[in-house]
């Protein structure tokens, strides 16, 4: 076995000392995010020390982005992107138009040539999709309104990157700056036919082949990709159907960037896209979700690594204006567009944060001006220092707009009181349902809070329905919602780990929670809290393994069932009265047991 082993070595040094950085972050109430950046920046080349291979960090780190987006398009329906096209097209293209021009004046300030100028702006307008689906996804925003939004909004930019990508090196050629074009199909006709295309000629191309790489997938993918996963799902083998998932994201989004010049994520959004029409998504979303943790892990460990903390001392005042750039500029240009659009503010506000800063596609941008020749090393430098801090004050950016919103709202209250025919209107807006996920407090009193409405769930909703006991959701999917709120069902829409989304719920009023969430680690978190505010209130979670069992225990839940041992004993119970006591065996289900009609098919281990 070779002694050099810079794949290793990289792996385990960025994954080894993310952990360590990120747990001393999360003991700090900080983001974990922000040990992973420092982790990075320990091992790159600007700090003394080990330093792990800058080539191969960033490629792994676009592991994690195809595995992420492609894990967003399995919860993202082509219903979804079209039904807030109207919105994201228009303001992503007019968001990018306004923080371009910023990073050009910018650029125009500190004496750079146009072109670099141009590309600065461009790689200070475009979002990072890790970050923006990383804050979505610890918010349970994605399959909101808002959340569907963003990530339409983040589709828009991507696609309007692939073009910038194309356009810069035709550009700087035409200017007699850099090389011929690159792009292929463009190319391979100019040597065929001796036709000069153009810039004009290279955007149809580009265009043309995203429009075939879109088409191919809505109509083959949607019928291939669904059929080979159900394939593989009757041969029974868990390790198969895993690998059939890994294989379908990361050779589509490979095969889709070689094959169409799409980039790698947009590829890997529509295989998880198409991926989603089927019944076994859930399941491949489970499947992905360990690898797609892991290196987007990787992804910030990389972006650490290619900082140079001298800069902070060497340019203190571009890095300024850069940060505003990206913190406030862009930030505020979305939340004035999104308003303009009449939406609510939470969704504006949600957006404008969301934006609040850079990554993947503009370190690309940096990369090729600089290769190019168009923008000079110091403005990498900045978009580096730029893209660190802004990821850093991400989550300060989110808690203002959720501080903000109440104050807005509530001023927007006083500017009408005096207003007759204002107040009419506000009060018609309250009486109708609202438009965004917006939230009240609930009038209960001595009830039940179920948390999660899934196979779990939706049973023990359904028996509590049934049996008159007053109790209320707490939800985070609009599917759901929308469904629990035609049954007449009271429901919050949140994350029961937010303490505000307990107290709406009247935590301190109520006689139970039922914690029906499969995800242990928040489920410790809502029954620490709920023992915490109510002492005496009954908590019952779910659990997988004895040690989730005795974690919920000592974090305060009363009662926690083991699904595996539930159904073991079902089992044994079944078994016992047709051997034992010869009770005619009945196929079918009992009259006392609630099967969710929408329930998708059991996991096969």
């Amino acid at each position: 076995m070779p002694h050099d082993t810079p794949l290793i070595s990289t792996i385990v040094g960025g994954l080894v000392l993310a952990f360590i950085f990120g747990a001393f972050a999360h003991r700090l109430r900080m983001p974990p995010l922000v040990g992973y950046l420092i982790a990075g920046v320990l091992v790159g080349p600007h700090t003394p020390g080990y330093v792990a291979d800058q080539s191969l960090a960033p490629e792994l780190a676009e592991i994690g982005v195809i595995l992420l987006m492609f894990g967003v398009g399995l919860h993202f329906s082509l219903k979804d992107l079209l039904s807030v096209r109207g919105i994201a097209v228009p303001g992503a293209i007019a968001q990018i138009a306004f923080a371009t021009l910023l990073g050009w004046g910018l650029g125009a300030f500190m004496g750079w040539p146009t072109g670099g100028s141009l590309v600065f702006g461009l790689a200070l307008s475009v979002a990072s999709t890790v970050v923006l689906l990383k804050a979505l996804q610890e918010r349970r925003l994605v399959e909101t309104e808002r959340g569907r939004i963003a990530v339409g909004w983040l589709i828009v930019e991507d696609l309007a990157m692939v073009l910038a990508l194309v356009l810069i090196p035709a550009a700087a050629s035409i200017g007699g700056e850099g090389h011929a074009p690159v792009e292929p199909l463009s190319a391979g006709l100019s040597r065929l036919f001796g036709l000069d295309l153009g810039i004009g000629g290279m955007i149809a191309m580009t265009l043309v082949k995203v429009a075939l790489f879109v088409a191919l997938m809505l109509v083959f993918g949607r019928k291939l990709i669904p059929w080979t996963m159900h394939r593989i799902a009757h041969t029974g083998s868990r390790e198969l159907f895993r690998l059939g998932v890994l294989a379908i994201a990361l050779g589509v989004a490979f095969g889709a960037a070689k094959l169409f010049g799409v980039s790698l994520a947009l590829g890997a959004f529509f295989a998880g896209m198409v991926l989603a029409e089927s019944e076994l998504s859930h399941r491949a979303a489970q499947e992905s979700l360990p690898l797609r943790d892991a290196f987007a892990v990787l992804f910030f460990v990389s972006v650490g690594m290619l900082f140079d903390p001298n800069i902070l001392i060497d340019k203190p005042l571009p890095i300024l204006a850069t940060i505003f750039i990206i913190v406030i500029g862009k930030s505020v240009a979305a939340l004035l567009i999104v308003l303009a659009f009449k939406k609510p503010l939470g969704t504006a506000l949600t957006i404008s944060a969301s934006l609040g800063q850079i990554g993947e596609f503009s370190f690309i941008l940096a990369a090729l001006g600089v290769e190019l020749g168009l923008l000079p090393g110091e403005g990498r430098d900045l978009i580096l220092a730029g893209a660190i801090i802004s990821i850093i004050l991400n989550p300060l950016l989110f808690f203002l707009c959720d501080r903000m919103r109440p104050l807005f709202e509530g001023a927007k209250r006083e500017d009408v009181v005096a207003d007759p025919a204002a107040a009419d209107a506000i009060a018609t807006q309250e009486e109708t349902p609202a438009e965004d996920d917006e939230v009240h407090p609930t009038a209960l009193g001595g009830h039940a809070i179920l948390v999660g409405y899934g196979r779990v769930g939706s049973i023990v909703g359904q028996n509590l329905k049934s049996s008159a006991t007053p109790f209320l959701v707490i939800e985070d999917s609009d599917k759901r919602i929308g469904e629990l709120k035609a049954q007449g069902i009271e429901t919050l829409m949140g994350n029961a780990v937010a303490r505000e989304t307990l107290d709406l719920a009247n935590l301190s009023g109520a006689r139970s929670i039922a914690i029906a969430i499969p995800n242990a680690f928040e489920a410790c978190r809502i029954a620490e809290q709920a023992r915490s505010v109510n002492p005496s209130i009954l908590i019952v979670a779910r659990a997988h393994s004895d040690a989730e069992v005795d974690e919920l225990k000592h974090y305060g839940a009363d009662t926690v069932i083991m699904g595996e041992r539930e159904i073991g004993l079902g089992m044994v119970d079944r078994l016992a009265q047709v051997h034992h006591e010869s009770v005619p065996y009945e196929d079918g289900h009992g009259p006392d047991t609630i099967i969710p009609a929408d329930d998708p098919p059991p996991q096969r281990e």
